[in-house]
Formats: structure tokens, C-alpha cells, sequence
């Protein structure tokens, strides 16, 4: 990039490209790369003309970083440039590795808040805490200015950076400084016992040491006496091919088939398979998934399905069956291409959406364009679409009510409510909302001025409209209005309505606040309606047994 840049502010200098580019194809007779050849010199021509003739100064990097994207556009979402300035990001996807101070940032209501806190990392050394506002980064005021706080907060390991922050409880602002550092994301959050044989772990990702995490999680619940487990890979997005392969193997024998990648270039086209033995190949298990389970996850969830290995839990899985390679390009960039679908012992490719023909509107499979495939007990699974699960477990944001107040961060602003009137709760495990606070929460709902049209309402809105304009009988607009009447509960009444549901979620902010991530998970394990019903699957091993067909002798 450095070099273009210097080519574009030279004037009369970039002409010196177009011959190179003509040179380097001039003697291929193949229709495609005459294509290219000449395409790339109609491009730099462009640029060229832009830069001498256009009114105002071009920015080069950020013109060609545009076309690079407009470019890449036309390929599937996961190809992907990578600037200079982005590469660390890339690189903290890949490793869990960052410099920074293990923190999360949101925008809420037009301030930005520390939605996340990391225990034991600089911002929580410094006494930064989930739902703290920031108002100041190194004496930019965030309030005047269009920045984005994340990447202000990151930086060099070692240098300080000073925060102007509001404490939800407190009304003087309050600055302090933190001293970046090399912040490693773990890949287990979380793992304990949930029953007296039965064991947990969430697994977030698939980075660096993925596998090496899970087995050590797996060894010392095995020393706690865990004769079952639970797999928890909801809302994991994947990562390390290598590392989903690794992790299958702690509960397959040697030699099992786990992955095949096959792609345009033939060099690429790979068998992936178990190298060891197994850390325990007859441990019972159930994989919790959901629909933002994805890649690498998927891989786990479908060889556990298709080898018959573990009971799957929860929501279909996303759908994202393509590898992708990363190309090291000039200037420290990258470029992430996808170079490949990956097919799961069964032979089927759990891609969802269709990108070889983007200009007809990618969809996902319809389910009457899967195909079929057997399990190694021959049970049915299908392709395209994700995982589905062997038990579906409904999600409870799918309701579009409790997603409407979700999306608005109405549990989140009253948790900071909550947090003003309450320096002390019960702990993690024992923590409930009681029917007081609840009641506050719709007053305080009724404050923020929140409105609710259910999707069935406004679509008698629509034809209303629609029937307004076409002039329809007016005895059957008084009837759509009835009917829209009649149909609309009051807000009171969806809250109360929903008051279990709607108590999870503030209860589940709230013990963020006070106990963090970890904290959270062994709150909700007793409110979880996957995890407690993949206890009870546990529990019931002829029930286990026939949803996975296997003959106990």
C-alpha cells in the first residue's frame, strides 16, 4: 500500500504501471488471463485519470482499500482483505491473543458503555466494571466526536491509556489510567460439575489451544468424579480447522475420519482424521448448539452426530461448511480466500447459503433441495442449513416481543437501575429477581416510552393501508380495525405475560454486573432449559441410547 501511495502522489508517474501489467500477461493466449490483463490495465488507467483530473485530492489508500472491497463483494461474505492497520484484529481472531485491556465496548443510547469486563485483566485491575459509561479516551470527548472507542482503547502493550469513565452509582465522572497488555481470550469459559456425574464446559472458541483447554477441563472434572458430560458450543463462531478436528478426537479413537475439504485446486483437497486414541471414546455426551454456532463448531457438532457419538441439543446451527486460506500480500495485509467446502463422515456439506450464484439472491436450501444422508447407526441427517439437532430446544429471543426489548438494551439500562439501588446481591447461584423489582421494571419500561406492534397487528395495519388506497368497502375496514383491536394486547399485559422469560434476561444482566462472565454461567446452569435438559437426557439412558440408536448389549 505504502508503494501505491507513493505512485498516486507522484503525477505523471502511474503510466509506468500500465506497460508492467501488459508485459506480464502479453504472451498468454488463455481467454482468462487476457481478461484479467486487460481489466487491470482499464483499472490502474482510472485511477490514474482520477488522480490528475478529479476536483478534489483522492485518498489512495482509502479509494483502492473501496474498489478492493467492492470487489470482494461479489464473492462470499468470508473472503476477505485485511489492511495494515487491521492485521492485529485478524491476528487476535486466529490466536485469542490482543493487545489491549480485556474489555468489550457498546454504544447505548447514544453513549458508549463497558457492556464486558474480563476478570483479573488492566481495566478490571483498575476498578473498571460492566456498565461503567465512557465519556473521555485520552481527553477526546466521545460525545463530539464519530470515533470507534475499541480501537482507541487497543494498543501497544505497555503504553498507558487514560479514561475519563461514570460509574452507574456514582455522578462525578472519575479518571483513571491503564496500562495496555497482551490479553489471551480463553477458550473454555467455563467448566464444573452440574450434577454429582455430571460435568459442563462451555468452549468459546476455536483458537490456539483450544483442545488442549477442553482435555484439561476434562481431566479435572474426571477428577471430580464426572462420569457424564455436557458440551456447550452455543454461540461459538469457530476458528482453527485443526483445532475442531483435535477437539472430535478427545472423544474418537484413532483413525477416524473427521473432515474432507475439497476445492478448486486439487493440492488443496484434504482428508482430516483422528491422530491419538481418545481421551475418552465412551463418555456419554450432549452437545449444546444454537443458531450462531458455526465453522469449526459445526464440524464438532456434525462428526459427534454423524459417528452417533453424542445426543445434539438446542437450535439449528448456522450453516457455514467453507474453509478459507489466508494469502500473505505486500505491506503486512492478508487476504482470507475461500478455497473450499468441507464434507463430515456422512458426506454431507452443512453450507446453508449458496454463493456460486450471488446475482440470483443467495438463499438458504429450502429443505426440499437437501439430500439425505445415514449416521454410522443409520439414523437420517440431511445437508445444507446446519446441524439440526437432535432435540430442538426453542430459543427463547425468537419471540419477537422479548427480541424487541432485547434489541433496545431495556435489560441492560435497568440492570444500571438496579445497580444504583443495590451495592450487595445474593450469590451467583442463588440470585433472583424478586416480584418487587419486576414491577419496578415495568415502570420502568413505561418511563423509556417503549412501543410494541406484534407482526400480526401490523400487517392488518398494512392491509389497511393497502385497502384504504384501493378503496375497499368501508364495513370491511371497520372489521380489520376491530380485528387489530381486539388482537392488541396491552404493554402491562405483554410484560406480565412474559414476566418468567423477562426475568431471565434482566437477572441475567444484573449477575453480569456483579459477578462477570463466569459469574453469569453459574447463575444461569439451573435456569438454562438446554443445559437442564441435557441433564435429564444424561439421566435417562435408554432415552439417550434410542435417540442415538445404539444397542446396548
Amino acid at each position: 500500500m505504502k508503494l501505491l501511495k507513493h505512485l498516486l502522489t507522484k503525477k505523471a508517474s502511474l503510466w509506468l504501471l500500465i506497460p508492467v501489467l501488459g508485459i506480464a500477461f502479453a504472451f498468454s493466449t488463455d481467454n482468462k488471463l487476457f481478461d484479467l490483463a486487460k481489466n487491470l490495465e482499464i483499472y490502474a488507467s482510472v485511477i490514474k485519470e482520477l488522480n490528475k483530473f478529479y476536483v478534489d485530492e483522492i485518498d489512495p489508500a482509502s479509494t483502492i482499500k473501496s474498489s478492493i472491497d467492492g470487489m470482494l463483494e461479489q464473492m462470499d461474505p468470508y473472503t476477505e482483505y485485511y489492511p495494515e492497520e487491521e492485521i492485529d484484529d485478524f491476528l487476535s481472531m486466529t490466536t485469542g491473543k490482543y493487545q489491549g485491556i480485556g474489555v468489550i465496548v457498546d454504544k447505548i443510547e447514544g453513549n458508549y458503555y463497558f457492556v464486558q469486563v474480563e476478570e483479573n485483566e488492566p481495566a478490571f485491575k483498575a476498578g473498571v466494571r460492566t456498565g461503567d459509561q465512557i465519556l473521555e479516551i485520552n481527553g477526546l470527548d466521545l460525545k463530539n466526536n464519530d470515533v470507534e472507542p475499541s480501537k482507541l482503547i487497543k494498543g501497544q502493550a505497555g503504553t498507558i491509556l487514560h479514561l475519563k469513565i461514570l460509574k452507574p452509582d456514582e455522578i462525578s465522572p472519575k479518571a483513571i489510567e491503564i496500562t495496555r497488555q497482551t490479553v489471551v481470550v480463553k477458550n473454555v469459559l467455563y467448566a464444573g460439575m452440574i450434577q454429582k456425574e455430571i460435568g459442563y464446559i462451555q468452549l468459546d472458541d476455536f483458537n490456539e489451544n483450544a483442545a488442549k483447554e477442553v482435555k484439561a477441563a476434562l481431566i479435572q472434572l474426571k477428577n471430580q468424579g464426572m462420569k457424564k458430560l455436557v458440551l456447550d458450543i452455543r454461540n461459538n463462531p469457530g476458528g482453527l480447522l485443526t483445532q475442531a478436528v483435535d477437539v472430535c478426537n478427545l472423544f474418537l479413537s484413532k483413525d477416524k475420519l473427521i473432515v474432507d475439504t475439497k476445492g478448486k485446486v486439487e493440492d488443496w483437497n484434504k482428508t482430516y482424521k483422528t491422530l491419538n486414541q481418545g481421551f475418552d471414546t465412551n463418555l456419554p455426551l450432549v452437545v449444546l448448539i444454537n443458531g450462531y454456532s458455526a465453522s469449526a463448531a459445526e464440524i464438532v457438532a456434525g462428526v459427534m452426530q454423524d459417528y452417533d457419538r453424542a445426543v445434539l441439543l438446542g437450535q439449528k446451527s448456522y450453516g457455514k461448511g467453507l474453509v478459507q486460506i489466508t494469502r500473505d500480500l505486500p505491506y503486512r495485509t492478508k487476504l482470507k480466500i475461500t478455497t473450499a467446502k468441507y464434507y463430515i463422515p456422512s458426506g454431507r456439506c452443512i453450507q446453508a447459503i449458496d454463493y456460486q450464484h450471488k446475482k440470483e439472491k443467495s438463499k438458504p436450501k429450502a429443505d426440499s433441495s437437501t439430500k439425505t444422508f445415514l449416521t454410522q447407526n443409520k439414523r437420517k441427517v440431511k445437508d445444507g442449513g446446519g446441524i439440526a439437532p437432535d432435540i430442538l430446544i426453542k430459543d427463547d429471543l425468537e419471540r419477537d416481543f422479548l427480541s424487541a426489548l432485547y434489541k433496545k438494551d431495556l435489560f441492560f439500562l435497568f440492570s444500571l437501575e438496579y445497580y444504583k439501588k443495590h451495592k450487595n446481591i445474593a450469590s451467583a447461584k442463588e440470585f433472583q429477581l424478586s416480584e418487587n423489582d419486576f414491577y419496578e421494571f415495568i415502570e420502568f419500561i413505561k418511563l423509556k416510552k417503549f412501543t410494541y406492534q406484534s407482526p400480526f397487528s401490523e400487517k392488518i395495519k398494512e392491509l389497511e393501508i393497502l385497502g384504504k388506497a384501493e378503496k375497499l368497502n368501508p364495513e370491511l375496514l371497520t372489521s380489520l380495525e376491530k380485528l387489530k383491536n381486539n388482537s392488541a394486547l396491552g404493554l402491562e399485559q405483554l410484560l406480565k405475560d412474559n414476566q418468567k422469560d423477562i426475568k431471565y434476561f434482566i437477572e441475567h444482566e444484573i449477575t453480569a454486573h456483579y459477578y462477570f462472565r463466569k459469574g453469569v454461567k453459574e447463575w444461569s446452569i439451573n435456569k438454562d432449559d438446554a443445559i437442564l435438559e441435557g441433564i435429564k437426557v444424561l439421566n435417562q439412558e435408554e432415552k439417550y441410547n434410542s435417540i442415538l440408536k445404539k444397542h446396548v448389549q
